[in-house]
């Protein structure tokens, strides 16, 4: 497959606490690192994403006495898991892993930051309202198709797919260059919503 010069690499969260030894570690999380970096080389545009939550963040389960990580509680938005303290800014868990080498990387999209929302996709925060301002971006580049690699598939990889093709972008999600935390069947039901709303599920081959 041609990439076209209207494609963007977009790398979701490879970060220090999402690999094991982290703080919230997918499995086979660093094995993703080295195919990312090789992905990345066929693309002009590449889009990195960084979760950047403050202390006492609204979803880590620490900010709700008598609440432990991944029960599910209300908020404002609607239903939110909470999550053992993760990505917290300026701390060395909410750094990249430190094998990730993409220097041509025009734009660090930061979510998370606001201590009430929690923010999966990079480009719609949870309370479905808030954007990032990513669609913005990569509309006034030219970009039409955007592929999604990293962690975890099954929640940021995944809402930012939805939400790529909801802001009218061509989507493909990289299976081979994503991990899931499988949260109780999470991941069959990502596929099955990627698949629904158009994303494509693709292998790296398709693009090497």
């Amino acid at each position: 497959m041609a990439i076209s010069s209207r494609s963007a690499l977009l790398v979701i969260d490879v970060q220090n606490d999402f690999i094991p030894g982290g703080k919230l570690a997918v499995p086979e999380g660093e094995q993703i690192v080295p195919l990312i970096n090789q992905l990345a080389g066929q693309f002009k545009q590449v889009v990195i994403a960084q979760d950047w939550h403050p202390a006492g963040h609204a979803s880590f389960a620490s900010s709700h006495p008598g609440r432990k990580p991944y029960d599910v509680i209300q908020l404002p938005y609607g239903e939110q898991t909470l999550w053992p303290d993760h990505c917290v800014q300026n701390t060395a868990g909410a750094e990249f892993h430190s094998g990730l080498d993409l220097p041509h990387a025009q734009l660090i999209i930061r979510k998370g930051c606001n201590p009430d929302i929690d923010s999966y996709s990079a480009f719609l925060e949870a309370d479905r309202s808030t954007t990032t301002g990513l669609a913005g971006y990569l509309k006034e580049r030219g970009i039409d198709t955007v592929y999604m690699v990293g962690l975890a598939l099954d929640f940021c990889v995944m809402f930012s797919a939805l939400d790529a093709r909801s802001a009218g972008f061509n989507a493909f999600v990289v299976l081979d260059a994503s991990r899931a935390i499988d949260l109780d069947g999470s991941l069959a039901v990502a596929i099955e919503r990627m698949q629904t709303a158009g994303v494509g599920l693709i292998q790296s081959s398709e693009l090497i």
